[in-house]
């Protein structure tokens, strides 16, 4: 079988700094196969796994190249310097028995979490009072006496109880609802013990979490002061953690932890392999940790597949620490019976393409319409309404705050980054049809409402990867264009144009950078051709950033590939914790 490799400039100078470490000539296919690791990492996973590349024949720069098989592979790497096996010594690059090849520290990143993660999962808070337990979760949870009956309850009780719970489920199953009563729980609890973290990956996530908490806390069935006490400040992973401007390091470790007792991060699939590790790493050992999550949704933009192969070791076996701590919730409270929203998620979720097609071409799903692409050179045409629609009543916002919360409610979201039904190309087809229509004045790159997206982390701005903000005249600087961006804290700040990261226009952004959002309309264009970025997953997170309709634009041959493929991580992080937990 052949496979074309793009080597990216990176994995070609790392292979190379690799193999001038073994002192001898290690050849071409050694610096090959180290090149895919690095490229693996790249793409999303931790290690590489040698089964996917044995025995085939690489095309690369022009050239051909035959691989020997998996053993034959494991014995070359094994007879060189640079890598080590698990509980050798420290190397560059490290084997298992499995024939995963990791760079060192993705290796260390994995021991270090499955270790911590199940110590957790295996630990109970030792001071509940059962008695009012019982009392609070009816109160809080009136209705199912059964906990297996009510999901929520149950989870809100198994995260009060265990040191390391998740819990996961798609958008309107509950999780915010069910965390902020877990917390009244935990408040009214006597005793000590209660100093309480609450986290997201990105700012706007944070805000969102905040807004969500401060309107669920108003309907609880608990005393005043507890109310009161139920915390509403969110901040970024980064910003709990310390980050320290110019390093990638933090200032919380296990050398200097979080003083919490609990920590509640929310939109947990988003959080890659070394930021959860930073993580659990900078945690007490008898503090809670909470992960809120959809386990179905893209895994992170960087490396690991963390909440996924989390919800997958706990569900391997009974005998599992993990296996108790997991609860899905799967009731919806948002989408009605009969939801288009939620009867096509489904069957994308199962991967039961015929009958994704068959919903999909039902125009009598509430919520949801589905159109065939236009072809490119008409891309503008079939766009025009649409886009004026969408986007009018934030460019007509008399002020930065509301601007920011009405660019909320419409956002178009593709799979691909360049191309005419890519990022690149939607935003100048948008630019170009809201300055037609006298909606902005495109003179520059400083033009009033024009929406960016953050692309780095900026640790000295407190602006991240994924942040989005708004330019526009600044009131209080005589009306000088600034960049406005929602503040964890629920408010708006903003600016100066020349400090902002890197950052790029984002009236269309990709599904991967849309995680941790919701819209309460979604324009989602899929290209009209095969790629290998077009999974369920894909489909399923695009389509749930929706709270209320979704209008897909996409070839039905291209759905249902889409339906068919998973996304597929090289990781070792499921098989150290159902291994750990024998």
């Amino acid at each position: 079988m052949t496979m074309e490799y793009q080597e990216r400039a990176i994995d070609r100078h790392f292979a190379a700094f690799i193999c001038s470490l073994t002192g001898g000539e290690p050849g071409d296919l050694f610096r090959l196969v180290v090149s895919f690791a690095s490229n693996a990492v790249g793409k999303g996973s931790s290690c590489l796994n040698l089964a996917d590349i044995a025995g085939k024949i690489v095309v690369a720069d022009n050239r051909e190249l035959l691989l020997p098989g998996f053993d034959d592979l494991m014995e070359l790497l094994k007879s060189t310097s640079v890598v080590s096996f698990p509980g050798g010594d420290q190397r560059p690059l490290v084997l298992d028995t499995a024939g995963r090849l990791y760079l060192y520290r993705y290796w260390h990143y994995e021991q270090e979490l499955a270790g911590m993660l199940l110590r957790k999962a295996a630990s109970y808070s030792g001071d509940i009072d059962e008695a009012s337990l019982r009392e609070t979760l009816m109160r809080l949870f009136p209705g199912e006496a059964d906990m297996e009956d009510d999901r929520q309850k149950k989870a809100a009780a198994v995260a009060l109880y265990r040191l390391f719970s998740v819990i996961s489920g798609g958008p309107g199953t509950g999780k915010t609802s069910t965390v902020v009563r877990m917390l009244a729980l935990l408040l009214e609890q006597p005793g000590e013990g209660k100093r309480i973290a609450l986290a997201a990956p990105t700012g706007k996530a944070a805000a969102r979490l905040k807004v969500s908490i401060q309107r669920l806390r108003s309907t609880l069935d608990c005393p005043e002061e507890i109310r009161v006490a139920i915390p509403d400040t969110v901040v970024t992973i980064h910003g709990l953690l310390g980050a320290v401007a110019g390093f990638s390091r933090f200032r919380h470790s296990s050398k200097n932890p979080l003083p919490f007792d609990t920590v509640i991060v929310d939109e947990a699939s988003m959080v890659a392999l070394p930021l959860m590790t930073a993580l659990v790493t900078a945690l007490r050992p008898e503090a809670r940790l909470v992960l809120l999550g959809d386990r179905d949704q893209l895994a992170s933009v960087e490396a690991g597949a963390v909440l996924s192969d989390i919800c997958r070791a706990g569900e391997a076996g009974t005998g599992s620490p993990l296996s108790g701590a997991i609860v899905q919730l799967e009731k919806n409270y948002r989408f009605h019976e009969g939801s288009g929203i939620a009867e096509i998620t489904r069957a994308v979720n199962a991967g039961r393409d015929e009958d994704a097609l068959k919903l999909l071409k039902n125009n009598a799903l509430s919520g949801f319409t589905w159109l065939a692409p236009p072809v490119p050179a008409e891309l503008g045409s079939f766009l025009s309404a649409r886009v004026v629609e969408g986007y009018r009543e934030y460019l007509d916002a008399r002020s930065p705050a509301e601007s920011l919360q009405l660019f909320e409610r419409f956002r178009i979201l593709c799979a691909l980054r360049e191309g005419p039904f890519g990022v690149s190309g939607l935003n100048h087809i948008t630019e170009r049809i809201l300055a037609r229509s006298g909606l902005i004045a495109t003179a520059g790159s400083l033009y009033r409402g024009r929406p960016v997206l953050v692309t780095v982390n900026d640790y000295s701005m407190r602006l991240f990867n994924g942040d989005t903000g708004i330019f526009f005249p600044d009131p209080e600087n005589g009306g000088e264009i600034r960049a406005f961006f929602p503040s964890p804290d629920g408010g708006v700040r903003n600016i100066p144009p020349e400090r902002l990261p890197q950052h790029e226009t984002a009236f269309a952004m990709t599904v991967h950078k849309s995680q941790g959002s919701e819209f309460d309309r979604v324009l989602f264009l899929l290209p009209p051709f095969e790629h290998e970025i077009l999974t369920r997953e894909l489909l399923y997170t695009g389509i749930t950033r929706a709270k209320h309709s979704v209008e897909l634009i996409a070839d039905e041959k291209i759905f249902t590939s889409a339906v068919r493929s998973r996304i597929e991580r090289n990781s070792g992080l499921g098989s150290q914790l159902e291994m750990n937990m024998r």
